[in-house]
């Protein structure tokens, strides 16, 4: 190492000053996934100058039209029928395969991401299409109550009405609940949630993108802020940042069970088989690996799976092998555990 080469350096608390660098672009990606990497210069990051769009209307068109491109794209080349309706109360997306291959027995709750404040329905289309025709289920796709008009457990509640419903027609180990980004995190809640409230454990659940902890717990939203950049690092001098989820979770303890059961491992061992996809890069990581660490000292099957080079909700990118990979694992889990 050269003498003028610069280091960390650890302070007496244990916070690390990092000097800037380089990270160059992975050697273990595939072709497909550095050509992406090489395209986040021109991509768009939302509140990255630390402002927020004040008008949550605007906002919501605004990624809705983010989103609707890929949505297109899936459409051509994912053949299925969605079918808006109302179940327990509840606006969904049914999605299933056009030709009605799916499953009779088996069902997929989707909870789409959006910070608890948008995501409906373009993120939701982009989550439970693919999920809906590579693996032949019958995917609903849950319109909960989000921010600024609601708070928490409001989401979680619907889940739950929408679950409560759908077990009329669907033996509980048959019903799995998964989402990406704040779907993730509500998929952690809503498991924490039916058997606290008298219904039935799901058969198995994917947090994808979140954890069971809050998304700025931990060290990786602080080094994906500035590796990765979809979300700003929190205020380097330990201040409120901006709460992306525009206050859902403004009246809550911030230990709360219901709200983040990853730090209760009594609430933790009543989890189902559980699917947990992060990545490298990504400001969830930390949310995710502690929680599977948790699931694991609760006795819970627990599969924890992390992209390397990946960002949040790589999944989402089916142009690249390791989101095709991510889904396929998805997929495998899924049709494993739901018996």
């Amino acid at each position: 190492m050269g003498q003028d080469q610069a280091v960390p350096q650890f302070d007496a608390n244990g916070d690390v000053r990092v000097p800037a660098f380089v990270l160059p672009v992975s050697g273990l990606l595939s072709a497909e996934a550095a050509a992406f990497q090489r395209t986040r210069a021109t991509m768009p990051m939302f509140d990255g100058a630390g402002t927020q769009e004040p008008d949550i209307a605007a906002r919501r068109e605004q990624i809705n039209a983010y989103a609707a491109t890929g949505v297109a794209r899936l459409r051509e080349n994912f053949a299925v029928e969605i079918v808006p309706q109302t179940i327990g109360g509840v606006e969904v997306l049914d999605v299933t395969p056009a030709d009605a291959s799916h499953d009779p027995d088996r069902v997929l709750i989707n909870l789409h991401g959006g910070a608890f404040t948008v995501g409906w329905d373009g993120i939701a289309m982009m989550e439970a299409i693919p999920i809906a025709a590579l693996g032949k289920f019958r995917v609903v796709s849950v319109n909960y109550r989000m921010a600024p008009e609601h708070r928490h457990p409001a989401g979680v509640e619907d889940v739950a009405a929408v679950y409560a419903a759908l077990l009329e027609d669907y033996a509980p180990g048959r019903i799995g609940i998964y989402g990406g980004s704040a779907g993730g995190a509500l998929t952690a809640q809503a498991a924490a949630w039916l058997p606290a409230h008298g219904l039935p454990q799901a058969g198995a659940v994917g947090i994808f993108g979140a954890g069971g902890v809050p998304f700025d717990a931990g060290e990786s939203a602080y080094v994906a802020g500035y590796i990765d950049g979809s979300f700003p690092p929190p205020p380097a001098d330990g201040s409120a940042g901006i709460d992306i989820t525009r206050g859902y979770f403004v009246d809550c303890d911030p230990r709360d069970p219901s709200a983040w059961p990853g730090y209760h491992l009594d609430v933790m061992a009543t989890f189902p088989p559980t699917l947990i996809i992060t990545g490298t890069r990504a400001m969830d990581l930390s949310p995710a690996i502690f929680t599977n660490s948790q699931l694991l000292k609760a006795g819970v099957r627990s599969t924890l799976i992390v992209g390397e080079g990946m960002g949040h909700c790589y999944h989402y990118g089916l142009h690249m092998p390791e989101g095709r990979d991510a889904v396929a694992a998805i997929l495998s889990f899924f049709c494993e555990n739901l018996n």
